[in-house]
């Protein structure tokens, strides 16, 4: 009796402690439950972030290799087209001075001129020259560009021939510049570049065959007789010959830039962005 009474405590004792030890472990087990399940939630947020931060840089990289190509055609058209328009309104302005110095230089008769040491004053042009009277030192003025006899040499024929063509392909080139209205901007400004060129060249055989006329009996009256072809004597060069001499290098430069912008009017954008711009407009 006495050792089942003693046991029976016992037993409930350990009944207890195991049912103290049970409920011990499942509060472990369910913080631990939870903790997991916040750790995998957390876990899936992270891969739900980093999935959706990849995909918006994967469409960024799309944008930045797509869109701002186009964006940047745009901006350089756009950069372009008034750097041209600066520079092809700086062109017209020289354009239209370097037909207005061919006028002066046709019409002015102060090709060469007397000197402080020629027997006469007086002065020659392409055509028109005065020449002075020892007696009454009144200067006597012949020679017209539509009387071809009147002029004193062949060889100042031939120079206001080539000088005068110069001066009508300047003239045309401005009359071209309505042709941006109705043509390619590129083609007008190559017809234009072409014409220019064309007029440095008959500028340049003008001012080379004109000293070969100097040997004519009128310019040895002014100049003396030790005046001869390329050998001006007494006389000295007057400021239309130097400004002829000018206009050959202004021409010259005006042609190239010319060239220039026409051959860059068509290489602004890629073909694509340009056939799309057309379709547009």
């Amino acid at each position: 009796m006495t050792s089942m009474v003693t046991c029976r405590p016992n037993a409930k004792l350990t009944t207890k402690k195991l049912l103290e030890h049970l409920r011990s472990y499942w509060i472990q087990e369910t913080k631990g439950c939870s903790l997991f399940n916040s750790f995998t939630e957390k876990r899936k947020s992270r891969r739900r972030t980093f999935s959706s931060f990849q995909t918006t840089q994967e469409t960024s990289e799309e944008g930045v290799a797509m869109l701002p190509a186009q964006e940047a055609a745009k901006i350089y058209h756009t950069n372009y087209v008034r750097n041209a328009r600066a520079v092809g309104v700086l062109w017209t302005v020289l354009t239209i001075t370097f037909a207005i110095i061919c006028v002066v230089v046709f019409i002015q008769p102060y090709w060469i001129g007397d000197s402080v040491h020629t027997p006469q004053a007086g002065y020659f042009g392409l055509f028109h020259y005065c020449i002075g009277n020892a007696l009454t030192s009144e200067l006597t003025c012949k020679g017209s560009a539509m009387d071809f006899g009147s002029i004193p040499s062949g060889a100042f024929k031939t120079a206001m021939f080539f000088v005068g063509i110069s001066m009508l392909l300047v003239v045309g080139s401005i009359v071209c510049f309505s042709l941006f209205f109705f043509c390619n901007a590129g083609s007008v400004y190559k017809i234009c570049a072409w014409m220019q060129l064309a007029s440095s060249t008959c500028m340049v055989i003008g001012c080379m065959i004109y000293p070969d006329g100097w040997d004519s009996d009128e310019v040895k009256r002014m100049c003396g007789q030790r005046t001869d072809k390329y050998t001006l004597g007494n006389c000295t060069v007057r400021w239309a010959y130097i400004l002829a001499i000018i206009s050959i290098m202004d021409s010259l430069i005006l042609s190239f830039l010319a060239f220039s912008l026409g051959s860059r009017q068509d290489k602004l954008l890629p073909e694509d962005f340009q056939v799309e711009g057309k379709d547009n407009a």
